[in-house]
């Protein structure tokens, strides 16, 4: 029960680093939490909720699984999970990242997308308080990417207030896209916790946002004239083959990550390995480091102590590097954790909060609205703490509910 310190200690760090505290809005700051709260604890506490969440689990798996058919027909046997030369990561996580982008792409085209977007971002502008932008921008972020989810609320970003920008930042970092998730899913992550951890940091980063840039000024206020942007395609076939490009280049450039960051980690812990052969540490590594520095952040979140510092190095190393690298880590030693250790760290570690992703936001923010760049980059840093405490209370949340005799996740 310890993750309710996790909780308040969260929600303190935030207050503390506001930039106005007078100025925070307690009603939207609650109401997000109660949100967030009711998401976590249906999911993971009652057994109708699990039951109702493992249903869409399943169709979702299944819906992936469809994956194989292009994959087996481009691979053949080297796709074999029993095949000579066993699992290949490239070939059996990668493209599934292709075909689910495509996906999404004919269902914005369709425009079934756009309609539960519409649907969720009202149903946070009413209960919150917050601006219709912030709110459709949190909402797309559940479903798509820090990088396409401000193209929903395009025609209004450069007339946004600093607290508005700042949430659409901060709800690019605190959210997964769909299309990384079916990556995560092949690597066996339960896709009933990410998706959980999805709708869950929908209120959570607007919730960090108001506490730490609350609002000052004058939100966007849409007219008859403005609307949300939805991607354009032709046809039907033209949305498949561009949702299909724009997953290839996104698995390229995670292949590229993963050989970059993974090399980069063995090379660190080389340097550090040299070194501690001169002061009798000669198995140091950047993993051990980490995990002495957070593992008392893992345990305030709820991870039993004899986990806190494997826990608290995946955590650290989703923040430095990515959160692409730590699930390839974490299911390398998830085995040896207890269940509920599993989960708060799934938890903690689905967000694109990491620093490489500032710089996404600087390039795609910054491309839409030039005039806010500098914002943009003032920004960053902050938005980057925002989102990881929206991150950490998931995971305190999870095990929270978790934790509490009888629960159903």
């Amino acid at each position: 029960m310890h993750s309710v310190i996790g909780m308040l200690v969260i929600v303190a760090f935030a207050y503390a680093v506001s930039s106005n505290r007078a100025q925070v809005s307690w009603r939207t700051v609650t109401v997000a939490f109660a949100i967030q709260f009711t998401v976590g604890g249906i999911a993971l506490f009652t057994s109708w909720g699990n039951k109702a969440l493992s249903a869409a689990a399943d169709a979702t798996g299944a819906l992936l699984g469809y994956s194989r058919a292009g994959i087996d027909f481009m691979f053949g046997q080297l796709a074999a999970y029993d095949g000579p030369i066993g699992f290949v990561f490239a070939v059996n996580v990668l493209p599934v990242v292709v075909f689910f982008s495509a996906f999404i792409a004919v269902m914005y085209h369709l425009g079934i997308m756009m309609w539960i977007v519409r649907f969720l971002g009202g149903g946070l502008r009413k209960f919150l308080g917050t601006s219709h932008a912030e709110s459709m921008s949190a909402a797309a972020n559940i479903f798509v990417g820090q990088a396409e989810a401000p193209l929903v609320v395009k025609p209004f970003i450069p007339a946004m207030t600093r607290s508005e920008l700042f949430a659409v930042m901060v709800g690019g970092l605190s959210t997964i896209a769909g299309s990384v998730m079916a990556g995560y899913v092949a690597l066996g992550i339960p896709l009933e916790y990410l998706v959980t951890a999805s709708f869950m940091a929908a209120p959570g980063g607007l919730m960090m946002a108001k506490l730490i840039e609350p609002e000052t000024g004058e939100p966007v206020v849409p007219t008859a004239g403005d609307s949300t942007t939805t991607p354009r395609y032709v046809n039907i076939i033209d949305a498949a083959a561009t949702g299909a490009l724009d997953g290839l280049r996104m698995a390229a450039a995670i292949a590229a990550m993963l050989i970059a960051f993974v090399a980069l980690i063995a090379l660190v812990n080389g340097i550090l390995q040299y070194f501690g052969t001169y002061v009798g540490y000669s198995d140091v590594t950047l993993e051990m480091i980490l995990g002495v520095l957070l593992s008392p952040v893992a345990w305030v979140l709820g991870v039993p102590w004899g986990d806190a510092a494997t826990a608290g190095s995946l955590i650290g190393q989703k923040l430095i590097l990515n959160e692409f690298v730590a699930y390839v880590a974490f299911s390398d030693v998830s085995d040896s954790m207890a269940p509920v250790s599993q989960a708060i760290v799934i938890f903690a570690l689905c967000g694109f909060a990491n620093l490489s992703s500032i710089a996404i936001l600087l390039g795609g923010l910054g491309a839409i609205a030039p005039s806010r760049r500098d914002d943009i980059s003032r920004l960053g840093v902050r938005a980057l703490i925002a989102a990881t405490l929206a991150n950490l209370m998931n995971a305190a949340l999870a095990g929270f509910f978790l934790s509490l005799p009888g629960a159903a996740g």
